[in-house]
């Protein structure tokens, strides 16, 4: 059976003036939405989810927002000229996975309304720039009350 779940994305300490985004659709169909011009905050991406059981009964992710072939699913967030900022020196893309979640906390998200899995990654590379490509370190999803 299908199941809803909110997830909330915290970039932190992007790169000031860059636009951020999430991508809903993919391929050469995708909008970027959410957009945000970083500044001297945290960026913060809300959205919702698709999740049902796999073949092997681990969770599988589905909907507009996830990328990616079965157990290697994640979200891109995009950046720059890929976010729509056609004057910006960056384009780049952020792939966030949605790895190691596990059923017992996608219960505890969709038994209540104020909870939400999430998820802080760094905004900045190691170039300085925005950070891109998969996400590193990544310290994975939590169960976090809003």
């Amino acid at each position: 059976m299908d199941k809803q779940i909110r997830l909330l994305i915290i970039l932190e300490k992007p790169p000031p003036g860059v636009d951020f985004g999430l991508q809903l659709g993919s391929g050469n169909k995708f909008e970027t939405v959410q957009k945000q011009r970083s500044g001297n905050a945290d960026l913060i991406f809300s959205l919702e989810v698709t999740v049902r059981k796999s073949k092997n009964d681990r969770p599988d992710f589905f909907g507009p927002y996830v990328q990616g072939p079965g157990s290697k699913r994640f979200i891109y967030l995009d950046i720059g000229t890929v976010a729509g900022q056609f004057d910006s020196e960056w384009s780049r893309r952020l792939k966030v996975p949605f790895r190691d979640i596990s059923w017992d906390d996608i219960d505890k998200v969709i038994s209540a309304d104020s909870v939400v899995l999430e998820t802080c990654v760094p905004g900045t590379g190691r170039d300085g720039g925005p950070n891109c490509a998969t996400v590193k370190p990544f310290a994975g999803w939590h169960v976090k009350a809003v």
